[in-house]
Order: C-alpha cells, then sequence, then structure tokens
C-alpha cells in the first residue's frame, strides 16, 4: 500500500459547481474519454485545523495570491487500524501544492495538542514548522462529501465529482459518522479538474457544451461563512426577545 500513497503533489486545480441536470449530463459524457477509478464511490472526511480566530479560513476567503491550509483526511470511517493523511494544501498563483503523511488519529491528535512529532521525514519537519508558525491550531470545521474519481491511462488528468457535500461543527473527528449539514441543493455537486499542464480540447468542448463554467467554491469556506451567519441571525433574535421586567430585562431566543 505504501508505494500508492503520493506524498506530494503540485497542479492546476478547476472548480465548477453542477447543477442536477449538469451532473447527469457530464457522468455520462465524461465515461468516453475516462474510467472510474478502482475505488469507486468513497466517502471522504476532511477536517481542518485553524487557529482560534480562524485565520486561516477567513484569509483564504480574501482570496490572496497566496494561501495555505492544514488538514486531516480519512477515506471513510477512520478507526486505529485506519490510515489517515495530515497534508498541508498550500495554493500560489492557481498553482495547488500538497504535502502529506501518513498517520492516525491518536499520533495527529497528539501532534495538535502535545507537540509530538510524527516521523523524521522532510515533510515531518514542514508540517512541525507550519504548526510552529501559527501557534495553537484547533479542530474547527469537519467537511464531509460522496467523490467519484476519474482517470484516463498514460496521463495526468484527474477529474472528481463531489457529491453531497456537508459540514458540521461538533463531533469534530474522523470516526463517528458522515452526518452533516448540506452545503448545496439536492442533486448538485462540486466538479474539479485536476491536470498539471492543460486541460485537453475534448473535455473544453464537454465543459462548453454543457454550459458549465468556472467557479469558485471552497467547501471550508462556505461552511465557515455559513456558521458566521447563523452566529449572527441568533444573536440577533435574543437581542430582539429582550422584554424589560421589573428590576432590569429578560432575555429569550424568539424564534
Amino acid at each position: 500500500m505504501a508505494k500508492e500513497i503520493i506524498s506530494s503533489m503540485r497542479r492546476y486545480e478547476l472548480k465548477y459547481t453542477l447543477s442536477k441536470e449538469q451532473v447527469s449530463y457530464f457522468k455520462a459524457e465524461i465515461l468516453k474519454h475516462m474510467n472510474i477509478d478502482k475505488y469507486g464511490l468513497t466517502t471522504i472526511s476532511s477536517l481542518y485545523y485553524d487557529t482560534p480566530d480562524y485565520l486561516l479560513i477567513n484569509r483564504s476567503i480574501e482570496k490572496p495570491t497566496y494561501k495555505e491550509k492544514i488538514r486531516l483526511r480519512s477515506y471513510g470511517l477512520a478507526n486505529n487500524n485506519t490510515p489517515i493523511f495530515l497534508e498541508i494544501k498550500r495554493k500560489n498563483d492557481k498553482i495547488v501544492y500538497k504535502r502529506r503523511i501518513v498517520t492516525n488519529e491518536k499520533e495527529a491528535k497528539e501532534f495538535f495538542e502535545q507537540d509530538k512529532e510524527i516521523g523524521n521525514s522532510q515533510i515531518s519537519r514542514e508540517l512541525k514548522a507550519f504548526k510552529d508558525y501559527y501557534g495553537v491550531l484547533e479542530p474547527k470545521i469537519l467537511i464531509i462529501y460522496d467523490r467519484i474519481a476519474y482517470f484516463q491511462e498514460n496521463s495526468d488528468l484527474r477529474v472528481t465529482i463531489d457529491m453531497n457535500p456537508r459540514y458540521r461543527v461538533n463531533d469534530l473527528n474522523l470516526h463517528t459518522s458522515f452526518e452533516g449539514i448540506s452545503l448545496l441543493n439536492e442533486g448538485e455537486a462540486i466538479l474539479e479538474i485536476k491536470v498539471q499542464e492543460s486541460i485537453p480540447i475534448w473535455l473544453t468542448s464537454l465543459l462548453t457544451n454543457g454550459r458549465i463554467f468556472q467557479s469558485s467554491f471552497s467547501k471550508v469556506c462556505e461552511a465557515y461563512k455559513r456558521e458566521i451567519k447563523n452566529k449572527i441571525y441568533k444573536e440577533n433574535a435574543y437581542k430582539q426577545s429582550r422584554v424589560e421586567v421589573k428590576g432590569g430585562y429578560q432575555y429569550g431566543l424568539t424564534l
């Protein structure tokens, strides 16, 4: 298994938000050119860590030229024996770089909470330097989605469709469940095209014919923005429910 694990990646990543109809169209057309990979439909969980004031996510929302994130990722529900990935994802001038190592939830917890290093590789040292630079990093948002990945023989092209993307801000681990709050309407999905050089002409035509246009959609940023809106709504509802009573005010949520 270790031979199949890619620890370092550099590529372009293009994202598209698909309607229910576009999902059906794209799934049918892509099979004329690419194959579904051997894993088929896979549920992926990504646990994002951030500073107490959400510095990394807020920077990403601002769409700077350079941005970076750190996360734990599992394919399926994790357990004590399941390998998971601790990875740094950086984006600089539209090029995405990933560096990751294989670990487990126990080791990852000790890395973030007790400052214990994971291994002694170059990537391990980069992860340690990342953590030291930002100081305290806490689990903040868990992103979950059901992915179908496509590959093409003798090509660096990779295409994925992420269906039912969802999130939660409680039970922040990779082993409890796949439950979460939906980020899209029913049937919609996120298409990602990942390539080291350029998109082939046939794929460009496929996108054009399906009226599929590039969009900017970050699952973790969208989840964060929704949580901020929920917090503001609850705070406003709380303030508006203030009732004057003898000796002061009485507060309570009115929904």
